[in-house]
């Protein structure tokens, strides 16, 4: 049995490679700074868990992959490299872990979590047992990743590091590109560049799909060469796939599907948002490229509930409805509040942000406020740090450039919570937008009103 220790387990990212190891049958251990919900998932499921980094943890193991927060002279990568172990990032150990499987990946800087969990829930429907690894948990099945006994290995293709550079898919999909991660990524030219190195990735038999109706994934198809196998989807005439008649039935997106002039099928969703609609497109484009079972994979889409904490409703209390959204750009917080407007007309709605790290929030200020403002009521959290040391930056900014009495700058979760239970009101949709630890505002406020409520 091959032993495999995990640097920074508690991640979304190696906590999934962690759970599918684990199903594989190799010994897992893996250490983070501290515990977290995802930590002690891990911990349940059998892998070996330690809070803190210490070189003698990794005593024992055959491998050792590391987070990229994780630095050149964390301890444990000291040790392993002192005793010959091979150390790998996670985007170099992927290759490994798909082998033998042909890889869905979805891409983008905005709905892969989303177009991944889709994909996943589909062909679960159809009975093909796939692997996957998502940003999310695919909300039916409570989970994020699985070793599956079939034939596709479905994966979240993040960008950050270059992680998606490590896969070889027979399918990619980017669902848009978007300048992000200027830490990472300091210009868009090199952001772009990135992506256009991901779709290089694409076998000699495999397809790529990139969203028409976005700039920025469209000008990507434009720029691959004749060799390379693209087929685009969207709203557009011009597309392969693309989604017509979009109407709400019921207070849910329903659409038909074209695949040129040939009507494929209606569809239905039971997820809000103009960009659903594109996110399934892209999805059931991939679905029929692969020769599977169309119908099947469209009535499978009805059922889908989304991804965890996206556009994820925690509940309904005191007439206040709460919903928890993991959007930390402002395209995605403007789709959002978009699709709530949409799915609650005629109710007032809040947006409670956590800006995710200084970087981001200071080189999007300008589009933070214009997504921000879509919102009746704002409430801006301190920045989430995660990676970056303060630069002295503060998102009050962000409030005080907000319409007077609109928004209010919220020094820490305890006054976020207080603030609340003063100012909502019966009818109101409280989303609560957090890439960091701000779900605890969501959870505190449900908690309370639940309290009064019984009392």
């Amino acid at each position: 049995m091959t032993h495999v220790h995990l640097i920074g387990i508690g991640g979304t990212g190696l906590s999934a490679i962690a759970r599918v190891l684990l199903e594989k049958g190799y010994q897992v251990s893996g250490s983070d700074r501290q515990a977290s919900p995802l930590f002690d998932a891990v911990t349940q499921a059998g892998a070996t868990t330690y809070v803190g980094h210490v070189s003698e943890q990794v005593s024992g193991a055959d491998l050792v992959v590391r987070s990229s927060a994780v630095p050149d002279d964390n301890p444990e990568v000291q040790y392993a490299l002192a005793h010959q172990i091979p150390v790998l990032k996670r985007s170099d150990f992927l290759a490994e872990l798909t082998q033998g499987q042909d890889v869905l990946a979805v891409a983008g800087t905005h709905g892969k979590t989303t177009t991944t969990t889709m994909l996943i829930w589909m062909l679960i429907e159809m009975g093909l047992d796939p692997s996957f690894i998502a940003g999310g948990v695919v909300n039916q099945l409570n989970r994020n990743a699985h070793a599956g006994q079939g034939d596709y290995f479905v994966i979240e293709a993040d960008e950050y590091d270059n992680m998606f550079l490590g896969l070889a898919p027979k399918i990619a999909i980017v669902t848009n590109m978007e300048h992000d991660h200027p830490d990472c990524f300091p210009t868009p030219r090199d952001y772009r560049k990135a992506f256009k190195s991901f779709l290089g990735k694409v076998r000699s038999d495999g397809l790529a799909f990139v969203c028409q109706d976005d700039p920025g994934a469209a000008s990507l198809g434009e720029e691959m060469s004749a060799e390379e196998s693209i087929l685009t989807y969207g709203s557009r005439p011009e597309v392969n796939y693309r989604a017509i008649n979009n109407v709400i039935v019921d207070g849910w997106p329903t659409f038909t599907l074209m695949y040129g002039d040939e009507a494929l099928g209606q569809v239905k969703l039971a997820i809000p948002g103009w960009h659903n609609v594109l996110n399934a497109t892209g999805a059931l484009g991939a679905i029929h490229q692969l020769g599977l079972d169309l119908p099947a994979a469209i009535r499978a889409l009805v059922a889908f509930t989304g991804a965890g904490r996206r556009f994820e409703v925690l509940g309904e209390v005191s007439g206040v409805t709460i919903i928890d959204d993991y959007g930390h750009h402002p395209t995605e917080i403007a789709a959002t509040l978009e699709a709530a407007h949409s799915r609650y007309q005629n109710h007032r709605i809040w947006a409670i942000w956590q800006p995710h790290t200084y970087s981001r929030t200071q080189s999007l200020e300008a589009e933070f406020i214009s997504a921000l403002a879509i919102a009746d009521r704002v409430g801006v959290l301190k920045i989430y740090a995660a990676r970056e040391k303060d630069p002295g930056y503060s998102a009050r900014v962000i409030a005080d450039a907000l319409p007077a009495g609109k928004a209010a700058y919220l020094d820490d979760f305890g006054a976020a919570t207080e603030y609340l239970l003063q100012e909502i009101k019966p009818n109101d949709v409280l989303i609560i937008f957090s890439a960091g630890d701000a779900t605890q505002v969501s959870q505190s406020v449900y908690q309370q009103l639940t309290a009064k409520e019984i009392g």
